[in-house]
């Protein structure tokens, strides 16, 4: 795939994922509490939004800051998070953080990629979808849309999602990097699906090699 090429995806996909409802970090941000959308980002780990949404929704009745996060037991926390999934590990890891915060943070979260990655749960996908949605930094998130996607597109060829994000780094363009995760997490949910992806409903199909893909709808 050409970089002129690129160019037209991501305006098409614009278009096309306005349809769709966001990813659950991105409906959670909204709420403008980065501490909200930290704890989805960690809930959302293998599990699908649909369950993510509600646990978010339970768990922040019972407590809104890292203080009174860091106030309940874990038990307590699982009741309330359960069924996503790995719940008592990340009933785990959502008190770890909360104490942390509120230890070593003066209770907010932090917006450098280290001290992201110095909190329980949270690697380098999840440290960059919090700078980049929640700080507006630019940062690369590659999920296993994104890695799937641009590979299938030819755009890069890589085996994982780190070698993505690196090939991303030098080619695809600054002023995408925080853009791009959301239009392909939306449109491999819906459409561009890691089985039988539905490439007769494309809209970008003439500008996919659709590597890797041996059956279609």
């Amino acid at each position: 795939m050409r970089q002129d090429a690129l160019e037209k995806d991501l305006t098409i996909l614009r278009k096309v994922t306005e349809n769709y409802e966001g990813p659950i970090v991105e409906r959670q941000h909204r709420r403008r509490s980065p501490f909200r959308t930290l704890v989805s980002v960690l809930l959302s780990a293998r599990t699908k939004d649909e369950v993510t949404g509600p646990a978010t929704d339970r768990l922040f009745k019972a407590a809104r800051t890292p203080q009174e996060m860091a106030g309940l037991s874990q038990k307590r926390i699982e009741e309330l998070i359960y069924p996503v999934g790995f719940y008592k590990t990340k009933a785990k890891h959502i008190k770890q953080t909360s104490r942390i915060l509120v230890q070593d943070f003066c209770g907010k979260v932090p917006e450098t990629t280290d001290e992201l990655l110095s909190l329980p749960g949270i690697g380098l996908k999840s440290a960059n979808l919090m700078l980049g949605v929640v700080f507006g930094k630019p940062a690369i998130c590659v999920d296993t849309h994104v890695h799937r996607i641009t590979n299938r597109w030819g755009y890069v060829k890589t085996k994982t999602p780190a070698q993505t994000e690196q090939a991303l780094r030098v080619k695809l363009p600054r002023k995408y990097w925080v853009e791009i995760n959301r239009l392909l997490v939306i449109y491999g949910q819906n459409v561009c699906t890691p089985i039988s992806p539905y490439c007769s409903e494309c809209k970008i199909k003439r500008f996919c090699n659709k590597t890797g893909v041996t059956r279609s709808r």
